[in-house]
């Protein structure tokens, strides 16, 4: 299913955050781990509970030496208002070529709907978990926090 497996390298990316900032995989590497979720749609149910949880506990990954970033196929304005109306912390990627779901490996649900993973990459660039549920939206944020705090509990 995913193209890349823990234990890899993470494979080094260049995206537009909903602020216009640049994103880079090698600006993390070596400075903090990064906690990349990649989720279907802004605004819908599950995906406005999966951001508001990894929200929630921000400064959980902070703490922990992480950064959060999510990616969606959705624009940049689109991120924008999701991010404001939501308080969101943490920067969100509009990849509507879904060039970063496909360099990372992320499916697609029935073929047509965008999934839902996430991908713990520590400060070194190794890919330590992926994780992909498509309707288990907290437990996404559950297990990137055991990730980047070393915590293997309930794993």
């Amino acid at each position: 299913m995913a193209a890349i497996r823990v234990g890899d390298k993470a494979p080094d990316f260049s995206a537009t955050a909903q602020d216009g900032r640049i994103i880079r995989l090698a600006d993390y590497v070596g400075h903090k781990a990064l906690v990349l979720f990649f989720y279907p749609k802004d605004n819908s149910p599950i995906c406005t509970k999966e951001a508001c949880s990894f929200r929630d506990s921000y400064e959980r990954f902070v703490e922990a030496g992480a950064e959060v970033v999510g990616v969606s196929g959705d624009s940049e304005d689109s991120h924008q208002a999701f991010a404001s109306q939501h308080r969101l912390s943490f920067p969100l990627i509009s990849d509507p070529k879904g060039t970063l779901r496909k360099l990372f490996g992320v499916s697609s649900t029935l073929g047509i709907i965008p999934g839902r993973a996430t991908y713990v990459i520590d400060k070194e660039g190794i890919v330590r978990l992926i994780y992909s549920a498509q309707f288990a939206s907290d437990e996404h944020v559950r297990k990137a926090l055991q990730a980047v705090s070393g915590d293997a509990a309930g794993q």
